[in-house]
């Protein structure tokens, strides 16, 4: 039998990191036993070594099930780097490789295989998987078998029969997003019995959170992009044309832009996010067919220009910026069209009426976080069961909104509602408030209502506003069946009597903005003097040539992390090189000499 090596050793010698973050330890030991384990862990995290330390430790062949080929791929770049046997096999390949990493896998010199959900569960493949000496399954992104499993992409649902195609082969189920239901369904249907669950902090203190009222996308997105001039991010959107069309309005105003989503060609696709992976200061506009698994770490912002379908899904998008631990920034436009179409979506969906419950009671949730009126961040991780104070890294905790006593606008409003027949959209609605005497509101004689006009002293703007924290507070609600009309609630028609009262929020397109409060990634760590800027320019440079040698992107090479150790330690040697952060054995035989190279020369003085 193959002497396990320890854990603590493959994270310093093959990783080059010194010390364990929190729970990666606690999670590792925990599949060394043989024991199966569902771990919730932020991004950014070290999710990946929690598998990749025991499946070398273990010996024999882990699987990893991963949603994307890039994922896949990116994943396989940097072991390979790090001098670790490891393989994909997927559709993006010609035959001819995956012949090749499959006689590898069969002859047992690949440890780690990655494959697709679709690949895995086909019966050739899991057959030819069970006369091999599978120590590990690990399912990457767990919370697709939950959320999409039911509606689409079906071999999520399939991984369920795992547990009983290899009695007693332990399980780990890795996830970044997943609240108590979630959670639980995850441990239901692909953990054996006897698992073990562990469910660390979901706070990213570094990423700055912000919501503002929907206006006009373009101008908000443009002020947004200001203040991030040269900066890689990703500009999230509902549709694949409004896609192209940010993608298009970004490049016409001078930034390095592109789309991604599910109409282009897995070429296009490809090749929109090679370069988003390998080149700095590229904004990617996307559907939500980008983004899982991408590790690229300098990720900057995201922008959603609509609301994303729930908590879970807005966690999971704006995790993908900040990963480095270095300031980022997420904002989110929202509106009263942006409720009324994820009803839509969720009503339209093919599967049963409890998750369509389940699912409406999520939007709630995020409908409450765009509406919140204190610390959002408090609000976002209420909703994961951790408690916290204010962030003061919010745009709610940098500059406080006071709430405004609004029961008789919102009687105002729900009575124009009630009095036109609950059948019309916010814009109707408004317009009789306002005593606007356009032909719909003559036709319908609601100029003759004593709701008409009631609401001249605000604009349409205000109005917009409170119709939509009157939806949110659950006052009035939305026809979901397509046309956007307006319903008074129960809770409405207390309102109305006189049995509750409502607060509101006074909207601003765009606060300005306080001082930025975004925590540093550590306090041992200080900002780099000109010198060290100047060293870490050039090495940048280095890996960006290396990276492209190898055809993988920059950060697989080094993060940015390892190369700012580099510019402060300044090794002279490769003894001295191997302590640099991220520096194990195989990137020190690889990688010592070119970036000891560059060091030395920067260290000359000047003729």
């Amino acid at each position: 039998m193959t002497e396990i090596t320890a854990p603590s050793d493959i994270l310093k010698d093959v990783f080059g990191f010194s010390a364990f973050r929190p729970d990666q330890e606690a999670v590792i030991g925990t599949i060394m036993q043989g024991q199966s384990v569902l771990a919730v862990m932020p991004t950014g995290s070290g999710k990946s070594l929690c598998y990749q330390i025991p499946a070398i430790s273990l010996g024999g062949l882990t699987v990893v099930v991963s949603p994307l080929v890039a994922l896949m791929r990116d994943q396989v770049a940097a072991l390979q780097l790090a001098g670790v046997a490891a393989a994909t096999i997927n559709s993006s390949q010609d035959r001819h490789v995956n012949v090749a990493a499959w006689r590898l896998v069969e002859s047992g010199a690949t440890k780690i295989l990655y494959l697709s959900p679709e690949r895995l569960m086909t019966e050739r493949m899991l057959a030819a998987l069970s006369r091999l000496d599978l120590r590990l399954l690990v399912i990457d992104e767990a919370h697709c078998v939950s959320q999409w499993g039911p509606s689409f992409r079906t071999e999520y649902e399939d991984l369920t029969r795992l547990k009983t195609i290899y009695p007693g082969l332990p399980i780990a189920a890795f996830t970044a997003t997943a609240d108590e239901i979630t959670r639980l369904d995850i441990e239901k249907k692909l953990l054996p019995q006897g698992s073990c669950a562990f469910v660390s902090g979901f706070d990213r203190p570094n990423i700055h959170l912000a919501v503002q009222m929907k206006q006009s996308w373009k101008t908000q997105l443009s002020q947004f992009l200001d203040s991030h001039d040269g900066e890689s991010g990703i500009v999230y959107c509902l549709s694949r044309k409004k896609t192209e069309e940010a993608a298009q309005f970004m490049s016409d105003n001078g930034r390095r832009a592109l789309p991604y989503h599910a109409g282009m060609t897995s070429e296009a696709r490809s090749e929109n996010q090679d370069i988003f992976l390998t080149e700095p200061g590229v904004v990617i506009a996307a559907t939500i067919a980008f983004g899982m698994g991408i590790d690229k770490p300098d990720v900057r912002f995201v922008f959603h220009t609509d609301m994303p379908g729930s908590i879970e899904a807005y966690y999971q998008e704006i995790g993908r910026a900040g990963r480095d631990g270095k300031p980022a920034e997420a904002c989110m436009l929202y509106g009263l069209d942006d409720m009324r179409m994820r009803r839509v979506f969720i009503e339209d969906e093919n599967s049963e009426a409890d998750r369509k419950r389940r699912e409406h009671k999520r939007l709630d949730a995020l409908i409450a976080y765009c509406e919140a009126p204190e610390c959002r961040r408090r609000t976002l991780l209420s909703y994961f069961g951790e408690p916290s104070e204010p962030c003061g890294n919010c745009d709610s905790c940098l500059n406080p909104v006071s709430l405004s006593d609004g029961t008789v606008e919102g009687q105002k409003a729900l009575s124009a509602v009630m009095r036109t027949g609950q059948r019309f959209g916010a814009a109707h609605i408004i317009d009789v408030l306002r005593g606007q005497d356009t032909e719909k509101v003559a036709n319908g004689g609601h100029h003759l209502l004593p709701t008409f006009g009631a609401g001249a002293d605000r604009s349409k703007q205000e109005w917009r506003s409170i119709i939509r924290q009157l939806v949110a507070a659950n006052h009035l609600e939305l026809d979901i069946q397509g046309y956007g009309g307006l319903k008074v609630t129960e809770n409405g028609r207390a309102l109305l009597r006189g049995e509750r009262e409502f607060r509101y929020r006074t909207d601003v397109m765009q606060r300005k903005k306080g001082k930025k409060a975004a925590r540093p990634r550590s306090a041992d760590e200080p900002a780099l003097n000109d010198g060290e800027t100047a060293l870490l320019t050039k090495l940048k440079l280095l890996r960006l040539e290396l990276a492209k040698t190898r055809g993988v992107p920059a950060y697989v090479v080094f993060s940015d992390r390892s190369l700012e150790d580099m510019a402060r330690r300044r090794p002279a040697s490769e003894h001295e090189f191997a302590d640099v952060f991220g520096v194990g054995e195989a990137k020190l035989r690889d990688f010592a000499e070119p970036f000891l190279s560059v060091i030395a020369t920067e260290m000359q003085p000047p003729e």
